[in-house]
């Protein structure tokens, strides 16, 4: 089981939080849209794009529930400004996912995609850390559908808009692509330690032009 930078630092005498960030008690829901009503009978998962083989995967949802379940304990930091501290998400490792599906020897990034076409691009080795999870529960207990029931991506080490809610696939990227806040002017990497909130502050190479 993983712990977060944070989640480390509470073994000591200071609590840290990026810069900007305030300590939220609870878990306040944001997000853009309505949220979706899940129908399990029509639910799948995907993987598609620049695939080792070629092929895309796809899994239903009793064949996505039955993959390897793990747990990290990690924080959430939102970029309105409240981090959630030493959360436990439970769900499918990004990395079993690239175990079972794994991307073409030149893919770079990848391209989340949601419900109602929501999207948000990540680079690989975001993608791929030890801790980021396809998260079904929290601290326990199933996700609520405002939280992203079924399934929703946790990036601890970037903003929370980087791991959307209600999930559905991975596209494998051979080039950056901005998912659907980087195109409406959020930074393309977002890490809170280095405060990236907006595209204004992009530095030469952390992402493809506006």
């Amino acid at each position: 089981m993983g712990l977060s930078k944070n989640t480390e630092s509470r073994k000591g005498e200071h609590l840290q939080l990026p810069p900007g960030q305030r300590l939220q008690r609870g878990w306040p829901v944001t997000h853009y849209g309505p949220v979706p009503k899940f129908k399990p009978d029509r639910w799948e998962f995907r993987v598609f794009g620049s695939t080792a083989d070629g092929d895309k995967r796809c899994w239903t949802h009793d064949e996505f529930s039955a993959l390897p379940y793990t747990t990290v304990v990690a924080d959430l930091h939102c970029v309105t400004k409240y981090s959630m501290l030493g959360a436990e998400w439970g769900g499918v490792s990004t990395r079993t996912i690239l175990e079972l599906a794994p991307p073409a020897p030149e893919v770079t990034h990848v391209m989340v995609w949601a419900e109602y076409g929501f999207s948000s691009n990540l680079r690989l080795s975001d993608f791929a850390s030890e801790q980021s999870i396809f998260a079904t529960h929290k601290d326990g207990e199933l996700l609520t559908a405002e939280h992203g029931f079924p399934v929703r991506l946790v990036v601890p080490h970037l903003y929370a808009w980087k791991g959307p809610k209600w999930v559905r696939g991975v596209e494998y990227m051979t080039a950056d692509r901005r998912g659907f806040w980087e195109e409406r002017g959020y930074h393309n990497v977002g890490d809170p330690w280095r405060e990236q909130r907006y595209s204004y502050q992009e530095l030469p190479g952390e992402g493809p032009e506006l």
